[in-house]
This record gives structure tokens, C-alpha cells and sequence, in this order.
């Protein structure tokens, strides 16, 4: 992750932040037309109190990028306890594809190429790091 990268990341998550709700709604309306299986595991879900999580959790990635030791084990938890809620390892590309979606529909011309390379790179930390903890679960549970 560059500096550069980091710098993007931040600016444009400032640009959501004032329409983090609505952000929120799209991102799971486009995640559940990606991933219509997904949809059931938040059957019993309070979905505004889930909202929240989600932009808590991408605030904590954003903010900590550039510090893995805060952002690292927060996010081999999370991994661990996807893993209890039913998500399998293909959903987690789904989940990118909505957030790149949302992004792209929240910030218009702002959302640049290289605010595209930025963010998905900083997903792809946060996917890579959940995906492994979550096959170490399910291989010790085995």
C-alpha cells in the first residue's frame, strides 16, 4: 500500500462519510443482487445495526491501512467469526464487487481510476487477511 494509495483511500472515505447511510444501502442492495445466497444469513439480522458494523469496520481498515498491528488481528477475527455466520470464501468477492459498486455510484467522478486501484487494494488486504483466518477455522474445526 503507497502512500499515495493511503492518501486516495482517505480522501474519498471522507467524500462517503456524509452519506454513509445511503452508502450502506447500496452496498447491500448490489451485494444481495451479486449474491442472492448471501441474503438469507441476515434473515434475523437488525440490518441498521449491521450498517453500522460495516462502516465501522471499513472507518477501523481506512484509518489503519498503514498499521497492521491495530488493523491485522481485528480483522482475523472478524475472518473467524464470518465463518459462524455461514460465509464461505466466494462470497468475499462478491462483498469487493459491491463495495467497488457503491463507491463508484456514492462518488461519481471522483471515484478515479486511481481511487478504484486504491480501494481495491485496500480490500484486498481486508479480504486476504478474513479469508485466511476463516480457512484456519474451518480446517481446525475439521
Amino acid at each position: 500500500m503507497t502512500d499515495l494509495n493511503l492518501d486516495i483511500v482517505r480522501s474519498t472515505w471522507a467524500q462517503v462519510l456524509p452519506i454513509a447511510d445511503q452508502a450502506a444501502d447500496l452496498f447491500y442492495g448490489r451485494l444481495f443482487e451479486l449474491a442472492p445466497d448471501v441474503e438469507p444469513l441476515f434473515a434475523s439480522t437488525d440490518m441498521s445495526a449491521q450498517k453500522g458494523k460495516l462502516l465501522t469496520a471499513l472507518n477501523l481498515a481506512v484509518q489503519n491501512a498503514d498499521n497492521p498491528d491495530v488493523l491485522l488481528p481485528v480483522l482475523e477475527d472478524m475472518g473467524r467469526r464470518h465463518v459462524g455466520y455461514g460465509v464461505k470464501d466466494a462470497h468475499y468477492d462478491a462483498v469487493g464487487a459491491a463495495l467497488i459498486w457503491t463507491l463508484e455510484q456514492g462518488l461519481g467522478e471522483a471515484f478515479s481510476e486511481e481511487a478504484r486501484a486504491a480501494w481495491t487494494a485496500v480490500y484486498g488486504l481486508v479480504s486476504t487477511t478474513m479469508r485466511q483466518a476463516a480457512g484456519e477455522t474451518v480446517s481446525s474445526a475439521a
